[in-house]
C-alpha cells in the first residue's frame, strides 16, 4: 500500500480531532486495515459505520458499511464509493461523511471539522531528466499516485489532465519480449487526453487493461444515450473489484479465471480450477478433464443496482454436485450469500474463495452418472432462484445452523 506513512498520521489526526468522547462524532477503533466511527445525531441516537482500508488505498476510497438502514446514513456512506484524487484519502472520506450525515440529520457541523487537512506537503516539481537519473525518484513517483489530484486511475471517472504530463517519460513495454503492460507507469493519449496508469509493482495482462478500458468506454456511450443500467454506485465498486481481481495473486496464479457475460460487469461467469488438493472434489476435478476436457467448476453471479449493499446471486452452472450445499438448481446455502449475513465490506474475490472452501467443507463430489439431459434440466437460473428463496425463508424462520469450532 503506498504512503502508509500518510495513512498512519491521517489516522493519528482522526484520533486527535474525535475523541472517544467528542459530542458528535468519534473514532473508535483504528488500524491501517479499518476504522471504526460513530455519528451522534440530533437525539444523541448512536450510528456506527466502518471502513475497510483495501490494498489498493489511496488509488480507490476505502469500503464504507454502515451498521444502521436508516436513509439518512445510508445515503452518506454511498457518497464516499465515488470519489477520487485525493477525496479517496481517509482524513477526507470522514470530512464528506460527517458533512453529509450533519446536513440529513440537520445538525450544526462541529469547529473541528476545519481541521481535517492531509498531514503532508507535496514534493517538489521533477524533470524528466532527474526522474532517470535520480536514486530517490522511485519514492517520488510513490508519492505523487498517492497524493495528487491529477493523477487518477485509468478506470476512474476523472478526465483531468495532468499538469505534469509534458515532464514524465512515456515508458511502455513494446511488447517484444512479453505481453504484459509493466513498470512504475505508462502514459498514453486516449482520447486526445493523457491518464497516468499505476499498475504499482505488480502486473496486468494487456487484455484486461483491454477489457477495463473497453467497459469505460461502453458506460460512456451508454451515459451519452441515456440508457444507462445498473447504478452509478454498483458499476463504479464492479469496476474497482475487477480490476483488484486482475491484480491479484489468486487470479494470477489461475485458481480460477473470470468472463463477463455478453460484456456486462452485472453478469459474470466464474471458472474454479482449484480446491483443496486432499479433497475428493480436486480428484473429481481431475477425472472431469479426463472424461469431458473440463477442469473447473461453472459459476455464475449476478450483481444487482443495489450492490454491495445487497449480495450477489450464485449458482453452480456445471457440473452436477452432490453435497457442498448445493442446493437443487445450483443455488449454493450459505448465509454469506443472504442479506442477513452479506456485508458491503466483502470482495467478490473473497466470495469466490469462501465457496470454494464450502463446497470442500461440505463435501462435494461431482456426479458422473448424471446424463446431459438432466444437467440442462436440473441446472438452471429459475431453479437456482426459487431454491434459494426457499431456503432463506426457511432459515429466517429458523436461523442458521453454526458448526462446532473443531469443524472449522
Amino acid at each position: 500500500m503506498a504512503c502508509l506513512n500518510t495513512l498512519k498520521l491521517e489516522i493519528k489526526t482522526l484520533e486527535k480531532i474525535f475523541t472517544k468522547n467528542h459530542e458528535r462524532f468519534q473514532i473508535l477503533n483504528s488500524s491501517v486495515d479499518e476504522l471504526t466511527c460513530r455519528f451522534i445525531g440530533k437525539s444523541g441516537k448512536r450510528y456506527d459505520i466502518h471502513a475497510n482500508i483495501t490494498e489498493t488505498y489511496p488509488s480507490s476510497p476505502p469500503v464504507w458499511f454502515a451498521e444502521s438502514e436508516e436513509t439518512s446514513v445510508t445515503n452518506a456512506v454511498q457518497i464516499l464509493s465515488n470519489t477520487n484524487g485525493r477525496d479517496n484519502h481517509v482524513i477526507n472520506q470522514v470530512g464528506i461523511l460527517l458533512r453529509e450525515l450533519c446536513r440529513l440529520h440537520n445538525v450544526p457541523l462541529p469547529p473541528d471539522i476545519d481541521n481535517l487537512t492531509i498531514p503532508f506537503q507535496l514534493p517538489p516539481p521533477t524533470s524528466s531528466s532527474s526522474l532517470n537519473q535520480q536514486p530517490a525518484a522511485q519514492h517520488q513517483i510513490e508519492d505523487i499516485e498517492s497524493d495528487q489530484d491529477d493523477i487518477e486511475d485509468p478506470i476512474g471517472d476523472s478526465e483531468q489532465e495532468s499538469e505534469a504530463d509534458e515532464d514524465l517519460p512515456l515508458e511502455m513495454d513494446d511488447g517484444r519480449s512479453t505481453n504484459k503492460v509493466s513498470g512504475m507507469f505508462v502514459v498514453g493519449p486516449i482520447e486526445s487526453l493523457n491518464f497516468f496508469y499505476f499498475l504499482q509493482k505488480d502486473e496486468m495482462e494487456v487484455e484486461h487493461l483491454a477489457t477495463l478500458e473497453r467497459l469505460r468506454q461502453s458506460q460512456r456511450q451508454d451515459y451519452l444515450k441515456g440508457s444507462v443500467s445498473g447504478s452509478v454506485q454498483a458499476t463504479d465498486r464492479l469496476m474497482k473489484e475487477l480490476r483488484d481481481i486482475y491484480r491479484s495473486d489468486s487470479f494470477k496464479s489461475n485458481m480460477y479465471s473470470i468472463e463477463l457475460v455478453n460484456d456486462s460487469i452485472y453478469e459474470w461467469n466464474i471458472r474454479l480450477k482449484s480446491v483443496d488438493p486432499d479433497s475428493p472434489l480436486h480428484n473429481d476435478l481431475i477425472m472431469l478433464k479426463e472424461k469431458e476436457g473440463k477442469d473447473s467448476i461453472l459459476l455464475n453471479i449476478i450483481f444487482k443496482e443495489t450492490y454491495p449493499f445487497e449480495p450477489p446471486f450464485v449458482r453452480v452452472v456445471h457440473p452436477i454436485i452432490s453435497g457442498g450445499y448445493v442446493l437443487v438448481g445450483g443455488a449454493i446455502c450459505m448465509e454469506l450469500l443472504t442479506k442477513q449475513g452479506w456485508s458491503s465490506a466483502y470482495t467478490v474475490e473473497a466470495v469466490i474463495m469462501q465457496i470454494a472452501a464450502t463446497l470442500v467443507k461440505g463435501k462435494a463430489r461431482i456426479q458422473f452418472g448424471a446424463t446431459k439431459a438432466l444437467s440442462q434440466g436440473q441446472y438452471s437460473l429459475a431453479r437456482a432462484q426459487q431454491s434459494f428463496k426457499s431456503l432463506v425463508q426457511i432459515h429466517e424462520k429458523n436461523g442458521w445452523f453454526t458448526p462446532p469450532k473443531e469443524d472449522g
